[in-house]
């Protein structure tokens, strides 16, 4: 059971007509990118928990992604400022949390910062991206450890909904994508589960007992405009129904959402 809510909710793809198919994309541009909401401080005191004891679980980066990885690290410090972070060899976070700059170690610095996890997508050998680097903390039923340097269709293997159609549409979406505007878009689903529930694909994703809280992931993808890589964030909310808006809760009602564990 989750022991970390928002109470409100910024954004339910399922109210909008647009981001309730896949792959349901949306434009976002860096302003409106990075979230800070009323779980942000209990989001960033477990992920900071999470890379302290599960660093191995929480982050991948394969050698060769190192300098995407730094180009997004660089990105990510211009913007924070602008964002109530009070900049220096140690970060104040608008929290008041303390987080040492570390450009050699870029994934493990930005997920002690920022409450999404990032996913860096590079080409691979064929047509389609591949997962070359990660701070995921907060994954919704899967584990980086099965999901690295995998294909865009290895690591969607489990998802019934992700048919090769949809993974060639997702993979002209990504070749599409270009420096300066991003996508966004959403997934929701009814769950019981705690932030950080990694699962592996032998133990799948049924839900089980009441699934008393609605998961929302906010995903976003940008490029990176130096070495090309697509930066694929995640911002996750959870929330019980009863605090969703009266407009979102009326949506939700006409526009059930899935049941996953």
């Amino acid at each position: 059971m989750s022991e970390i809510l928002q109470k409100h909710l910024g954004f339910a793809p399922w109210t909008d007509p647009r981001t309730r198919r896949l792959p349901g994309t949306v434009p976002v541009t860096e302003d409106d990118w990075l979230v800070q909401d009323d779980a942000f401080a209990k989001q960033l005191e477990l992920r900071e928990n999470l890379i302290v004891e599960r660093t191995q679980a929480v982050h991948r980066l394969h050698t060769g992604c190192t300098p995407a990885a730094q180009e997004l690290y660089d990105w990510i410090m211009r913007l924070l400022p602008a964002r109530g972070y009070d900049m220096g060899e140690v970060i104040r976070r608008p929290d008041g949390g303390m987080v040492r700059a570390d450009r050699d170690q870029p994934l493990l610095t930005l997920g002690r910062l920022v409450a999404e996890d990032l996913c860096l997508m590079v080409p691979g050998e064929g047509d389609e991206h591949i997962l070359g680097g990660a701070i995921l903390c907060f994954p919704a039923g899967w584990t980086l450890d099965q999901k690295f340097m995998r294909p865009m269709m290895r690591i969607h293997k489990p998802v019934a909904k992700y048919t090769e159609d949809v993974g060639k549409r997702v993979q002209r979406l990504l070749d599409g994508i270009r420096p300066g505007i991003g996508m966004m878009r959403g997934t929701a689903h009814h769950s019981n589960a705690p932030l950080h529930n990694p699962r592996t694909e032998e133990q799948g994703r049924a839900p089980e007992g009441a699934l008393p809280f609605i998961r929302v992931e906010r995903q976003c993808l940008f490029r990176l405009p130096e070495t090309g890589a697509v930066v694929f964030s995640i911002h996750t909310s959870v929330i019980r129904p009863e605090d969703l808006s009266p407009e979102q809760q009326a949506a939700l009602e006409e526009f059930p959402i899935r049941e996953a564990a």
